[in-house]
């Protein structure tokens, strides 16, 4: 793809235009010609941008494939020349490589200007007058789609529901969901998954993905986890024996509802079915699949639900309610939409697909007349096929950057739930997204659109639902990227395997490779292969011990680096050798990880994490603070010394001015010169153990707090046994000019503070998002003051086992729209004043006592009594004092 190949090319001249790059001689006595060659790779983004859904002949696509190469070159000879200039040992070797820098940029200049003369004759032939035609009220232009809930199917879901639920006793019985990708298996079972009545009824339910490629390991560690005893992180670290027993014992003497979703073949239901234990329960085990051998040699009887097409009415209502909800089309293009629905073939993803375009499409009449045309084009009796070349016509409809950022999931395994934050920092890596003022706001807005566009899914939002937390694709939208890929050159994607003549590193890498030469390289080439390498992803599913090989040193244009969870004992002192590298993830076994000063020489880093499944202790040199460029700093556990006072080398940075998010900073590094080389950080996350907590307790770390003044999210976190806090020193807050003013999210975690400290923290002018974890509040009865948390949307209280009595008003709570309480095993009453909460609209209850159930039972039927819209009361599980 030749957007993308431009647009990391920009990202790298901006980067090396910053004053603290390396070589800053070098790129100082060729400033001028770099700004032009910047000037000239902008106009290229800028035509690709505006030309390529606009022509799609021969002469453009011939056009793209000479734009891609040249940018790549271009790229590569300069990451070649600097790279020389920098690791130059003497006085005539850095001559000499600066002469060849000058040449090179010469050169690259003229290539430019040989593909720019291309550019302006299509840009001529372009010049159209844009036709008149009808178009759809601007108004409608963003409507939120319905995701992830089933229209239609309603014979379908009353069947299965009937089918789970029918009968309190016998063996379990197995029920397999039977249909083609896309049909919306995965759907109906989610739905019936979520729905209260099978809430209620069983006493554990659990879900796994199986997919193609499946794990044993990983399908016992989902399914464990959605299980009240499991809540250990280390389950992890277990082997295949253990998890099965753990979660044999787990399901034992309970009724259960397992999903395995994605089940491929039949050895996949062999490998898990012995973990299920055969009791008189009137358990439950839903299969989808697309095998219909699997769901006989699986399924109970005839039990088995075959998903078939949907029937021209709801085909229509699933288009509507997915792009165009509540929303009076115009005769026009009801007629022509009903049409292109038709020819979908009653395929719910293809239906959701082509409603996301349309309802992300000019709204023309014109537009939706060309939408027709194309999907009446590629009518085949093969429905697979037909969804695919429903995907590629949204595809195609895509601009540039939004294709790579969707090409991009390919290169995760199928069925990845993918965390977001990890998806846009990856995108920021790989340069697709243009060098603006929030990075990251772009990065988002572009996943936000694909998701308008139905191409990628929902998992998880944050408990407000105002962020996205994790996301995937579809299997097919998956195969469709894998195909394009290829098509598009867009990377080489390389499962590498052992004998094969590419194999560096091990068989559970992912591999991407810039694909120009690749083919010409010779087997015993290995340091020029190398040189194409653009990422490496660890495609380990647990934690692994590892040793770097070698061959990573010739890896000069490394981006990413990510070899989580493979675990480390020290930090590998081959990767210092990388000074392109944007993206580094490490894991280590636990203790002391000491950081060696060399980390200056990764200039370019912008995201630095270590994993680590046990509690992990990362000491940073003084020369961390030279990666002017990091964004964000993701550790358990670390401190930082304070940068340095003088620098001995002007152009020499001493703060993260970039910052953007910080987890893990150790309380006695919480210095007054540590937060103000932080002081643009919005995510702050500070940790004290056991041998800080009386630091944290004597620190000046609140007045420090508060000259964080970009700072939103803060989160507090106490690793202390609670007796010592409780006997000892429990903490306190001064005063609410403690925090930023600025302030909008706050975590505690087992801080252990008095309930009065709240009325403090209330006091926090926009505080939207208040989360109490593990006895963050110690003391039986909380009795707010009025006049607090005026901007409070969210309150979280989970896993505090002291507070059994509540009382408030409305008035504490003036905004207050979502309460989720979770483990109070104490609690048995909330304040029915909320009643009284107009704003209220979400009371979600996770493990709790019946008494406190039945107090939000008591909320909603007297708001239902007084004629108010009664408030949505979510019940997981009940709490059980034998657990």
């Amino acid at each position: 793809m030749a957007y993308a190949s431009v647009a990391s090319l920009m990202r790298k001249i901006e980067l090396l235009l910053t004053f603290n790059s390396p070589g800053r001689s070098l790129i100082r006595d060729n400033i001028a010609e770099l700004i032009a060659l910047h000037g000239k790779i902008s106009s290229l983004r800028v035509f690709l941008k505006n030309f390529e859904k606009s022509n799609d002949s021969g002469e453009m696509t011939d056009l793209e494939a000479q734009i891609k190469e040249v940018a790549e070159a271009v790229e590569h000879t300069i990451q070649m020349t600097l790279t020389e200039a920098v690791v130059a040992n003497d006085e005539m070797q850095k001559e000499k490589a600066h002469e060849r820098f000058c040449d090179s940029l010469k050169q690259v200049a003229e290539d430019i200007d040989r593909v720019q003369k291309e550019t302006k004759k299509i840009q001529d032939k372009g010049k159209q007058a844009s036709k008149e035609s009808l178009v759809l009220d601007s108004s409608t232009k963003d409507i939120p789609n319905l995701k992830n809930n089933m229209v239609g199917r309603d014979d379908e879901r009353k069947r299965l529901l009937e089918n789970l639920t029918r009968g309190f006793s016998g063996e379990p019985k197995v029920i397999p969901i039977v249909g083609m990708g896309g049909i919306g298996k995965t759907t109906l079972a989610k739905e019936v998954f979520s729905d209260a009545s099978i809430r209620s009824h069983f006493d554990v339910r659990a879900w796994a993905t199986i997919s193609s490629q499946y794990n044993v390991k990983d399908i016992y560690v989902s399914l464990l986890l959605f299980t009240k005893e499991t809540k250990d992180e280390r389950v992890h670290m277990k082997d295949e024996a253990e998890l099965a027993d753990m979660l044999q014992k787990s399901l034992k003497g309970k009724r259960y509802l397992i999903v395995m979703d994605d089940m491929w073949n039949s050895k996949a239901w062999d490998d898990v079915r012995q973990c299920f234990p055969s009791e008189d329960k009137g358990s439950r085990i839903l299969l989808t699949t697309r095998n219909t051998e699997v769901a006989c040699y699986a399924g109970t009887g005839n039990l088995s639900l075959q998903m078939d097409f949907m029937n021209p009415d709801e085909s229509w209502k699933l288009f509507k309610c997915t792009g165009f909800a509540d929303v009076s089309l115009p005769h026009e293009f009801e007629t022509i939409g009903k049409h292109i629905v038709d020819k979908c073939q009653g395929l719910p993803l293809s239906i959701i697909v082509v409603a996301g375009l349309l309802s992300k499409s000019k709204r023309t009449l014109e537009d939706w007349k060309i939408v027709a045309r194309d999907v009446r084009s590629f009518v085949t009796d093969d429905p697979d096929k037909q969804c695919l070349h429903v995907l590629g016509l949204s595809y195609n409809h895509l601009t540039s950057d939004l294709k790579a950022c969707l090409l991009y999931f390919g290169i995760f395994p199928e069925d990845s739930e993918i965390p977001v934050k990890k998806l846009v920092s990856l995108w920021m890596a790989e340069g697709f997204l243009k060098l603006e003022n929030d990075l990251q706001g772009e990065a988002e807005k572009c996943l936000q659109d694909l998701i308008d566009r139905c191409l990628v899914l929902v998992c998880k939002k944050s408990l407000d639902e105002t962020k996205i937390r994790s996301c995937k694709v579809h299997d097919l939208v998956y195969e469709f990227c894998l195909r394009e890929v290829q098509n598009e050159i867009f990377f080489s994607l390389r499962q590498l395997v052992p004998g094969n003549p590419d194999y560096i590193y091990s068989d559970h890498y992912r591999i991407l490779f810039v694909p120009r030469l690749i083919t010409q390289q010779t087997d015993g080439d290995n340091e020029n292969s190398c040189n194409l390498i653009r990422s490496i992803f660890s495609l380990y599913s647990t934690y692994s011990t590892f040793i770097l090989e070698p061959d990573i040193v010739h890896c000069n244009f490394l981006k990413i680096l990510d070899l989580s969870p493979i675990t480390l004992d020290v930090f590998p002192p081959l990767i210092l050798c990388l000074s392109f590298l944007r993206y580094l993830v490490l894991s280590t076994h636990g203790g002391r990880f000491d950081i060696p000063p060399e980390i200056c020489r990764l200039w370019s880093l912008r995201t630095f994490i270590v994993e680590g499944y046990r509690p992990t202790y990362i000491h940073f040199p003084e020369q961390i603070w030279e990666l002017w460029q990091l964004r964000h700093l993701g550790v358990y556990q670390f401190d930082l010394l304070n940068p340095p006072s003088i620098s001995v080398d002007e152009e020499r940075c001493s703060e993260f001015s970039n910052i953007h998010t910080v987890s893990g900073l150790c309380v006695s590094s919480c210095t007054k010169e540590v937060i103000s080389g932080i002081q643009n950080v919005k995510k702050l996350g500070i940790y004290a153990d056991e041998y800080e907590f009386k630091t944290f307790h004597g620190s000046r770390l609140f007045d420090n707090l508060a000259n964080l003044h970009q700072l939103e999210t803060l989160s507090l976190k106490v690793s202390v046994p609670l007796q010592t806090k409780i006997n000892k020193v429990p903490m306190t807050i001064p005063s609410a000019k403690a925090f930023p003013t600025t302030l909008k999210k706050l975590k505690l975690d087992n801080t252990c503070l008095r309930w009065e400290d709240m009325d403090i923290i209330g006091e926090l002018p926009d505080l939207e998002v208040l989360k109490l974890m593990l006895n963050a509040c110690c003391g039986q009865e909380w009795h707010p003051i009025a006049g607090g948390f005026t901007r409070l949307k969210l309150l979280l209280i989970k896993h505090n086992y002291h507070l059994k009595y509540w009382k408030a008003t409305n008035d504490n709570f003036p905004v207050l729209e979502r309460l989720v309480i979770t483990y109070c095993t104490e609690l048995e009453e909330m304040p029915i004043e909320f009643a009284d909460m107009d704003s209220l609209q979400l009371i979600e209850l996770s493990y709790c006592t019946a008494q406190l159930e039945a107090s939000a039972a008591r909320i909603q039927q007297e708001q239902e009594d007084l004629g108010n819209k009664p408030v949505d009361v979510r019940i997981s599980d009940t709490y059980n004092p034998c657990w």
